[in-house]
């Protein structure tokens, strides 16, 4: 039986400078299961090979897109019986959202050590926190399972960001403001494509029993994680029917600065504000003509006359890392 189970993909970016210290701490401590993959679909064999040794906690080496993966075959590949052990995010990709929220920040190989630290000192069970994940059915074999959905707009700046940004070879912060710079730049004038994101696409949005939106916004978020961008506590969201939760922003130049102002502020999710929607929910359908929807770093194209459909699953044990 190993202590720890650790997953690692060399191709996400931190691991190409970092997993030579990685491998390096895991030989130093045998109790540790290194299984390192090249891609993705490689994934799965490594949950089976994992669940193999019954670790007691699973650590995720790599970006939000081989966070969301894991989880996926985690809990629906039923190799640990239903009732796998808690996971453990490093801080190791190019947004690590998923990590930050359970606040693992920093250096990877030291959120490791804590993670080593915690197994030895036999106080898993106070650190562990449980945290719903989303599951996103697109018509597939089985639903995709994340933690953080981006859409409209929003989408289109990430993915130019990832095409036209990322191959600049700037650091990451710098590409993140750079593209949200031209995205804004474009909307605010009304144009796209070319050299900068596309226009925002029409899309609807329903949140089952609690009504429908429709038309094209700026931003999407859909969430389990207990902060937004910007540090928004999702906690803030309208009403309780749900633990998605939903920000949506009309594409707007005005809706969309109220938004950032009441952010600003800490007022987000308090009071209304026109052209802004914050609201929860347990199943939330999304339909468009070829708009984007990205979760975890997997991208997902709504076509006609089939949505998106998302639902909440019943909470997951996760290790928190903060002290």
């Amino acid at each position: 039986m190993a202590s720890v189970a650790l997953l690692s993909n060399p191709r996400s970016t931190g691991n190409r400078s970092l997993l030579p210290r990685v491998r390096e701490y895991c030989a130093a401590h045998p109790d540790i299961f290194h299984y390192e993959v090249e891609h993705v679909d490689q994934i799965g064999e490594a949950i089976r090979t994992i669940a193999m040794v019954s670790p007691r906690v699973v650590a995720i080496n790599g970006g939000d897109g081989t966070v969301q993966a894991a989880l996926t075959e985690l809990y629906s590949g039923g190799h640990f019986g239903g009732s796998p052990p808690p996971v453990a995010v490093l801080p190791n990709g190019k947004t690590n959202l998923i990590a930050l929220d359970l606040g693992a920040e920093g250096d990877p190989i030291k959120a490791l050590r804590r993670v080593v630290e915690l197994v030895e000192a036999g106080s898993l069970e106070d650190h562990v926190i449980e945290r719903q994940l989303i599951a996103l059915d697109s018509g597939g074999a089985r639903p995709v399972l994340g933690m953080f959905l981006g859409g409209a707009y929003l989408a289109d700046v990430m993915l130019y960001c990832r095409n036209r940004i990322y191959p600049l070879g700037l650091p990451n912060g710098l590409s993140h403001v750079l593209a949200a710079i031209l995205g804004l730049f474009a909307m605010v004038l009304g144009i796209g494509g070319g050299r900068l994101p596309p226009k925002p696409q029409p899309m609807t949005v329903s949140l089952v029993r609690q009504g429908e939106f429709k038309g094209k916004f700026s931003l999407l978020i859909i969430t389990t994680l207990e902060k937004l961008l910007l540090s928004i506590r999702t906690s803030d969201a309208h009403g309780t029917n749900g633990h998605m939760k939903l920000l949506a922003t009309d594409s707007s130049v005005g809706a969309l600065f109220r938004m950032l102002g009441a952010a600003w502020r800490g007022t987000l999710g308090q009071k209304p504000l026109a052209g802004v929607h914050f609201q929860q929910g347990d199943e939330i359908h999304i339909e468009g003509e070829r708009s984007n929807v990205i979760l975890d770093g997997e991208i997902f194209e709504t076509s006609g006359g089939r949505p998106i459909i998302l639902t909440s699953t019943q909470p997951v044990p996760f290790l928190r890392l903060a002290a």
